[in-house]
């Protein structure tokens, strides 16, 4: 099997599918528009009547994106930009069919299967970080900021103003971006942009300038340049102030505990220091109406990595989320506001600093305090990082991590593990100008009590992304004391079902995936593509771990819909005994076993919308089949409902036992209006003995504040709704801006 990581290998070495593509410096060249001042207030009402629109230059003749790259779209749209002191302006003439797709009118939904239209601004105009606004044809907004590779998760918020209008052969949109939310030089006349339309009915995305299908649409390497005749306007000052307050009631009937009533309040403030630098506080933040988490059924011996959902911590995240790789993030920071046993503990006050301090420089500093419990000490949490730009768009980057308890002798004592943990590492990332290379050396060390050997993480790698053929390559080495108390490390403890207890273990690992696509240019479909995947994982005493090698293919059909396959052969040496029934563990020696896969995901723009997925063969020196299907309504705009459902089948030789597990989880979503919003959010998970009902009622009553109704409720699965807890909050906010 190990032949299959040198043929990665050797692919990783071709470029047989080099880009046709013009580099970043000649897209420049051709795709420029200049801006237009008014001196007349545009009024955002979709309609584009404005005296400014009758004469600013027209970005058109956009170019299909998806699904193929070297065509037109089958309907164009006109993008114009305008600009007065205080706002930039974007208007929209998308030529439409009729009846437009709409998913949700929920903020930050995205732009992803429903017809809508974007700008991609890169003020800077490095190619490394910028913003990315998003209005749908009903005139939902979401917003994002933008890093090079990095993903979107629309997490940054706002106050900007837009309005959409339906006519019987097209749609028109207006946006109007407050400057003083936008961190630019004023001095600088030339900007990176890019606008980008999605027509759900034809399954077409386009942009103004061309970008490869093996680049995201807001890839910020490929936007036009936006040419000011003046400096614009100066951002000014901004700071925001958004207070909240809270009142909820809950009870806990699994700890015998009585219903209590709280009450609690704080603030949120975003400062302007600079054109280019933020301060952000928080006091007593409160996260109750962030969504929870979607629960998994978990056949891995090591914990799941969940996103982070909590909006402060989820802004400017790259600076201090980006190091490391997915398994492995020295700061994750999921960690604060957690003890030991991953229970809540308040978090008193806090405050990020973030931004650029020169061209090329972006620094994050972070510091969290959390508040003392009856069984866990307070601590403090500070995170500093610098991002340094070099070449046209690679980063050299830095940290340094430190998290310390305010422990009494006695605890020290007790476990001397707990007084502190500090990290610190170096990054440097390389990404070509085309954004097809990228290469990456990483080394990181932990710090703890009495601990100076074997505390070490790196990796490197590189990766080659071409319109059909793209292979990455990554090694890491990871010592048996590399602690991370605000990260994260999927694999390092491992679990000993007999003696009940984790043991720290060391590994290195291999990790390659290469995949070839073919894009017909006729027939039913859009892409085929291949893949093959290795991942190999060797113990301190380089005797192998664990290893996994998959043959996948999938299909992706003119209509939307695609189907998938997928051949997994593993070997997995166990360590220690492990249990997936509860029975006698499974005993420490090597496994050999594989398993087959199969999908189809219908056609999303479809009322009905169905997902299926089926795996069987052995697991272990067992059996395990598996199915999972999630089927969605939509009544649009305003329904949606959906049943994500899995059933596992685990059967095993007599004395190690068999089960089977449920996943059941529906979820309904009304929105009465872009305003107004009800969520409610079930789960049934057999492996958690958990069900868990969330409904969540919002109402955006002022641009950027919100009121909030939140009712949770938990119960066992066995014995059958014996409830756990249950709890209600309201929660208001109010965004000022000062």
């Amino acid at each position: 099997m190990n032949k299959l990581l040198i043929l990665s290998g050797v692919l990783l070495c071709l470029n047989a599918n080099a880009q046709n593509f013009d580099s970043s410096n000649n897209i420049q060249s051709k795709y420029q528009i200049q801006i237009s001042k008014t001196n007349k207030p545009i009024k955002i009402d979709g309609i584009l009547d404005d005296e400014v629109w009758q004469k600013a230059e027209k970005a058109t003749n956009f170019w299909r994106k998806f699904p193929i790259d070297k065509s037109k779209p089958q309907r164009q749209t006109i993008a114009q930009v305008a600009f007065d002191d205080e706002f930039l302006y974007v208007s929209f003439e998308v030529f439409d069919s009729g009846n437009v797709i709409i998913q949700s009118l929920k903020r930050d939904f995205g732009h992803d299967g429903q017809d809508g239209v974007a700008i991609v601004l890169d003020p800077m105009n490095q190619h490394a970080n910028g913003l990315f606004f998003v209005v749908n044809a009903l005139n939902a907004q979401s917003e994002d900021q933008l890093s090079a590779g990095g993903n979107i998760n629309w997490s940054w918020d706002n106050k900007w103003f837009s309005a959409t209008k339906l006519a019987n052969n097209k749609w028109t949109a207006e946006m109007a971006i407050p400057f003083k939310t936008l961190r630019y030089d004023a001095n600088k006349t030339t900007w990176g942009i890019n606008f980008i339309r999605i027509d759900s009915k034809t399954n077409e995305y386009s942009c103004w300038t061309p970008v490869p299908i093996n680049f995201a649409s807001h890839d910020l390497g490929y936007t036009g340049v936006l040419n000011w005749k003046q400096s614009p306007p100066k951002p000014g000052g901004n700071i925001v102030f958004q207070p909240y307050i809270t009142a909820s009631a809950d009870e806990s009937k699994q700890n015998n505990e009585p219903i209590k009533a709280y009450g609690n309040i704080g603030f949120d403030s975003k400062i302007t220091l600079s054109s280019a630098l933020n301060l952000d506080i928080t006091v007593n933040p409160d996260f109750s109406q962030v969504d929870v988490d979607r629960q998994v059924t978990n056949l891995s011996r090591f914990n799941i990595f969940f996103p982070e959902r909590r909006t402060f911590f989820l802004e400017n995240s790259d600076l201090f989320s980006d190091f490391g790789i997915p398994p492995i993030k020295p700061f994750y920071s999921r960690r604060i506001g957690l003890d030991n046993k991953n229970n809540k503990i308040p978090i008193l006050l806090g405050a990020r600093l973030s931004g650029n301090i020169s061209k090329k420089t972006r620094i994050g500093l972070m510091n969290m305090q959390t508040g003392k419990t009856d069984t866990y000490a307070a601590e403090n949490y500070t995170a500093v990082t610098v991002h340094q730009r070099v070449l046209k768009r690679s980063t050299i980057k830095g940290y340094f991590l430190n998290r310390q308890a305010f422990l009494n002798e006695t605890e020290k004592q007790k476990d001397p593990l707990l007084q502190f943990g500090r990290n610190a590492g170096l990054d440097f990332n390389y990404t070509n100008l085309s954004g097809s290379w990228s290469g990456w050396a990483t080394y990181h060390k932990s710090y703890k009590q009495n601990i100076t050997t074997d505390n070490h993480f790196g990796n490197f790698g590189v990766g080659y992304e071409g319109r059909k053929f793209s292979s990455f390559f990554d090694f890491v080495s990871t010592g048996t004391n590399y602690y991370t108390d605000i990260g994260f490390v999927n694999r390092i403890e491992n679990y000993d079902a007999v003696r009940d207890t984790s043991i720290r273990v060391g590994f290195k690992q291999i990790y390659s995936e290469t995949a070839y696509r073919i894009l017909p240019q006729n027939g039913i479909f859009n892409q085929h593509k291949f893949e093959i995947n290795n991942f190999v994982v060797w113990n301190p005493d380089n005797t192998i771990n664990e290893q996994e090698h998959r043959f996948s293919y999938v299909a992706m059909l003119k209509n939307a819909s695609h189907f998938y396959g997928n051949l997994t052969l593993f070997q997995s040496n166990l360590l220690f005994p492990i249990s997936f029934t509860g029975a006698t563990p499974l005993p420490a020696v090597s496994y050999n076993y594989n398993q087959v896969s199969f999908g189809y995901n219908s056609d999303y723009r479809k009322e009905f919308n169905l997902n299926l997925n089926m795996t069987v063969g052995d697991f272990y020196n067992g059996k395990n089949t598996e199915f999972s299907a999630s089927i969605t309504y939509r009544k649009r705009p305003h329904l949606t409902i959906s049943i994500n459902t899995q059933y596992n089948k685990l059967v095993f030789p007599s004395t190690y036992g068999s089960t089977e597990l449920f996943l059941i989880a529906p979820r309904i979503e009304y929105n009465f209006t872009t305003n107004l919003f009800w969520t409610t959010f079930l789960q049934y998970n057999t492996q958690q003995n958990n069900f868990n009902i969330n409904s969540r009622l919002q109402w955006r009553y002022k641009p950027m504040s919100d009121l909030f109704l939140v009712y949770s409720d938990n119960y066992f699965t066995t014995p059958l709704l014996v409830n756990k807890s249950r709890a209600i909050v309201f929660k208001m906010n109010y965004w000022f801006n000062l």
